[in-house]
This record gives structure tokens, C-alpha cells and sequence, in this order.
């Protein structure tokens, strides 16, 4: 029973694809937390025990993820995916920067949660400037990069901006 348990939240992790609290899988599941705090112990245990590319982190509830020194890879079969908010707060970045975070904030009211992403997927980068109190914001080598940019941010404003268009004209 308790490796049916850990193979059917191992699904649930698979499938969602985010972070679970004990809860939420137990209610996918109809069990009980403690038979799911239970069972995820000895999954991550397994999964640590394997020496694989796969891990579940519990940062920020249960996800099974790749390991981080196998990014690299993810990256090249698996482009960033943005929603139409965040890019456009990239947008505001790009065009603006570096940017005051506090300024892209009255900018775009979603903005802090937005940077957390974009810092996360190595888009955009924070650092306090000369006063040492503001956080300003910029875009990264890993932006250019992946927009194939040469040093235009104008270009990519644009590019962004007909990304975002053709998003909604799909919606």
C-alpha cells in the first residue's frame, strides 16, 4: 500500500508540474496528510537515494523538478514560458531600464511577484543602486541571449510587443 501511495503522488507531482502543500495532495489523492507527509518522505528519500536527474524540493510545498546542474539541458529541449503579464513587465524592464523597483511597481501593480519570476528564470537581474536603499532592475546576458539580441533593447521592445499582440489575437 505505501509504495502505491508513493507512486500515485509521484503522478500527481508529475502531472501538476507545481509546487503541493501535504494538502493539496491529499486531496487529490482522498487520503489522509499524514499518510501523504508520510509517503513523500520516503519518496524524496528515494528519489535522493537514486543519484538521478530528478529530485522533489519542498522549498515552497512538493515539486518534482530536474536537478539544477541538469538545467542546461531543460533550457535547450524547453524554452521559457511567460504568461502575457510577465512579459509585459519585461517590456516595462526592457524599455526602461535599469528601472527603479519601486517605479515598476506603480507601473505594473504585479510587478514584484513578476520580478521574482523573471530574477528566477535568469532574465532579469536586482541590484541596490548608488544610495544602497533602491533596488533597480535590468535585464540579463541570459535576456539578450535568449531573445537574440545584440545590445537593441528598442528591437526587443518591439519584438515583445508583437509577442504579446499575436498572444492575445490566440486567446
Amino acid at each position: 500500500m505505501a509504495q502505491q501511495l508513493k507512486s500515485r503522488i509521484e503522478t500527481v507531482l508529475f502531472v501538476t508540474a507545481k509546487a503541493l502543500s501535504v494538502e493539496e495532495i491529499a486531496t487529490y489523492l482522498d487520503v489522509e496528510t499524514e499518510q501523504v507527509e508520510e509517503a513523500i518522505l520516503e519518496l524524496i528519500m528515494d528519489y535522493a537515494s537514486r543519484d538521478g536527474a530528478l529530485e522533489i524540493d519542498d522549498e515552497n510545498g512538493y515539486i518534482l523538478q530536474v536537478k539544477e546542474e541538469y538545467s542546461d539541458i531543460v533550457e535547450k529541449i524547453c524554452p521559457i514560458d511567460l504568461s502575457p503579464a510577465v512579459l509585459r513587465t519585461l517590456l516595462v524592464i526592457a524599455l526602461k531600464e535599469p528601472i527603479r523597483q519601486t517605479e515598476l511597481v506603480k507601473l505594473r501593480s504585479a510587478a514584484y511577484e513578476h520580478v521574482a519570476e523573471l530574477v528566477e528564470k535568469g532574465l532579469v537581474a536586482k541590484q541596490k543602486d548608488k544610495n544602497g536603499r533602491s533596488i533597480n532592475v535590468k535585464t540579463t546576458a541570459k535576456f539578450a541571449e535568449y531573445f537574440k539580441l545584440k545590445g537593441d533593447t528598442r528591437a526587443l521592445a518591439r519584438q515583445l510587443e508583437m509577442d504579446l499582440e499575436e498572444k492575445r489575437a490566440d486567446a
